[in-house]
């Protein structure tokens, strides 16, 4: 249904959002937990995961972990950091900033 592109910007602060409340989750669970959180409006695809995860490792606001499940297979999983923490904060203050600024604008017009 909605594109991807209604992630465009926020992706981070999702995924950072998550990994507070349920930590140790792999990329697919990552991707389906935020398809389900949003009622299927949000939908992430790996191409765009991936590469976010990977950067957000490189900035030190995720830790990732290779672990065997189970079955024998192999997984990453990701936990935020402290340093992810503190992203996760300023993030969803800008948020909150943005999206307070925008529903005033669709209030005036």
């Amino acid at each position: 249904m909605p594109k991807t592109d209604a992630l465009q910007g926020s992706l981070d602060l999702l995924v950072l959002k998550i990994l507070s409340r349920r930590p140790k989750l792999h990329g697919y669970a990552l991707m389906t937990a935020i398809q389900s959180m949003s009622d299927d409006v949000l939908r992430v695809e790996e191409g765009s995961l991936y590469p976010a995860l990977h950067r957000m490792e490189e900035a030190g606001w995720v830790k990732a972990t290779w672990i065997t499940q189970d079955s024998g297979r192999r997984a990453r999983i990701y936990e935020i950091t402290a340093a992810g923490r503190k992203q996760l904060a300023a993030a969803e203050s800008r948020w909150d900033s943005v999206t307070a600024a925008v529903n005033r604008v669709l209030r005036m017009a």
